[in-house]
């Protein structure tokens, strides 16, 4: 009787139906690996949503320092570089005389007076009597203003190389995450509290700006806690269209995102025993800057990445220009 199959055919006899429960571990297998992609996936659409945001808000602040900071990269045509080197006097022009009270500038009757000189006479700031020098201003405020009527300053900061305009809007929600030009960027626009005179004539002025993490905006704020990067230049500038304000640094800290650091106006007992406090937490030591409740401040605060937790940078008016 022949051979049912050839020799050369394996018959391997019935077979087995597949386990229930190995066609199961292969459905999620697959669902894990299909997750494990969109995940991947959403990352990496989300990282490059980031670097373009970043580049966005990055292009757009450094076409602004290029068109209307005078010669931002040549320091020898910075004044406040050139102050802070002790090299000013060429910048530092006759002393003009003003006849008012610096805090009273807010007046718009009194400002362009103030401005042309129209006045004569010394200014009273912090109960001192004294005249206010000239200043060349490198920032091109009307071409400015052209773009966006809500800038009320530029800031600087020389230690960080630092170099922004400041906005103000109606509350403090509108800069958040809008650029100086207006546009939607996480980044948004360093900007002044909106309960503050952008005059700077409050006991306490507070200017917000972002964390950035590639170091930008207020990003690299908290590189003062190093002793080292304060004392190579404890100042910061404040640049307006009419007056210049320097300010020396003299706290460093991190605190709670309410309380003493966001008021804007104290009793004198109370702005004194604020300000023996701050400067007490500081991480750097700042004990030869002596502040007083008579003078002005102007508080830089930032995230921290924990949300309960700021950082702020806190700098006392040390001298006012007229910007000539």
């Amino acid at each position: 009787m022949a051979a049912r199959y050839p020799n050369s055919y394996y018959d391997p006899g019935p077979q087995r139906p597949k386990k229930k429960g190995s066609r199961v571990a292969l459905f999620f297998s697959t669902l894990l690996l299909v997750v494990a992609i969109g995940v991947f996936a959403f990352a990496a659409y989300k990282l490059v949503g980031f670097y373009l945001n970043y580049k966005a808000a990055s292009d757009e602040y450094d076409e602004l320092k290029d068109q209307y900071v005078n010669d931002p990269a040549d320091t020898a045509s910075d004044p406040a570089i050139q102050i802070e080197q002790g090299d000013g006097a060429s910048q530092v022009q006759d002393q003009k005389p003003v006849l008012t009270d610096v805090r009273e500038l807010e007046d718009p009757q009194t400002l362009p007076q103030v401005v042309a000189g129209a006045a004569t006479g010394e200014t009273v700031e912090n109960r001192v009597t004294k005249t206010l020098p000239l200043l060349k201003n490198p920032i091109n405020f009307k071409e400015l203003h052209q773009i966006n009527t809500d800038v009320i300053a530029w800031i600087r900061i020389g230690a960080l190389d630092l170099s922004y305009p400041v906005a103000q809007a109606a509350d403090n929600d509108y800069y958040l995450h809008r650029t100086f030009e207006r546009q939607d960027n996480f980044a948004g626009c360093i900007f002044l509290n909106c309960d503050n005179s952008k005059f700077f004539t409050d006991q306490n002025s507070i200017v917000y700006g972002h964390n950035m993490k590639n170091g930008s905006m207020f990003g690299n704020l908290k590189r003062f806690k190093e002793q080292d990067l304060y004392n190579t230049n404890p100042y910061f500038w404040i640049f307006t269209e009419n007056l210049i304000y320097q300010y020396h640094i003299f706290s460093a800290t991190e605190v709670p995102t309410s309380g003493d650091p966001y008021k804007t106006r104290f009793s004198t007992e109370d702005f004194a025993n604020f300000l023996r406090t701050i400067q007490a937490a500081s991480f750097i030591n700042t004990s030869d800057v002596q502040v007083s409740s008579d003078d002005r401040i102007v508080t830089l605060s930032t995230c921290t990445g924990n949300e309960s937790v700021r950082f702020i940078l806190e700098g006392k008016l040390e001298q006012i220009y007229i910007s000539g």
